[in-house]
């Protein structure tokens, strides 16, 4: 998918449609943890992976910067550290001034007011004052694979972020999720509809029949019925 297009497709969805498009197609759910979140309320962001292990140095980061394009989302793993902060307001600029969408922090940040200022969106597990007071020795896949929580992932994968945290797809299989993501979306949508119009969610879904159908057969779940009804509740 081209990132303009990404973009465009996003903005009228959000990490839980996408999310739920996952669990539909199978493929495994790959969430940030949920400490992770925007420095700015309301951020979004969504674009391919330009992923860099931090070893101490934003030398590392300049080089991301390199070999990155237009659009690209810079995720960085500083390995979920809470003692120091890898990234500030020089990065945050600098990775604006190459034309990246924004950058997620496996790790802290620091320059809050500044980034802020920026408007760059920025997710990270939170702030502190102080910088790196180490410098390691650097991998040899730095710049090839970061890992964010459970999840490590690469320039094959994309990264969306909102309000509800970070979520990352294979790029390959993007626009399948994403023609997922709008149905579920849709019917979604038809339902908040007919709730406000006072047909109940549990009318919709049929969901006496499903009480009815799971005493005759226990092992039925109500995601296999609303798979039948076509319902879109949980996925």
């Amino acid at each position: 998918m081209e990132r303009q297009e990404l973009r465009r497709r996003f903005a009228a969805l959000n990490t839980a449609h996408l999310a739920d498009a996952c669990i539909r197609a199978q493929i495994p759910v790959r969430c940030a943890p949920a400490r992770l979140h925007a420095v700015v309320p309301g951020s979004r962001l969504a674009g391919y992976v330009v992923p860099a292990q931090h070893v101490g140095s934003v030398d590392v980061f300049l080089e991301a910067f390199e070999g990155s394009a237009p659009g690209d989302v810079l995720v960085v793993d500083n390995g979920g550290r809470l003692d120091e902060a890898c990234v500030g307001d020089l990065v945050v600029l600098e990775a604006q001034a190459a034309g990246l969408e924004g950058i997620v922090i496996w790790g802290l940040h620091r320059d809050t007011a500044d980034i802020r200022a920026i408007g760059l969106p920025v997710f990270s597990l939170g702030a502190v004052p102080t910088g790196p007071l180490r410098l390691d020795a650097r991998p040899r896949d730095a710049l090839e694979s970061a890992t964010v929580g459970d999840s490590t992932v690469g320039r094959e994968d994309l990264v969306l972020g909102d309000d509800d945290g970070v979520l990352f797809v294979p790029a390959a299989r993007a626009e399948d999720l994403f023609t997922l993501a709008e149905t579920i979306r849709d019917t979604e949508r038809r339902q908040a509809e007919r709730i406000r119009a006072g047909v109940s969610l549990r009318s919709q879904v049929q969901f006496d029949t499903y009480l009815v159908q799971r005493g005759q057969r226990p092992s039925l779940s109500f995601r296999d019925h609303l798979r039948a009804v076509g319902g879109a509740v949980e996925e």
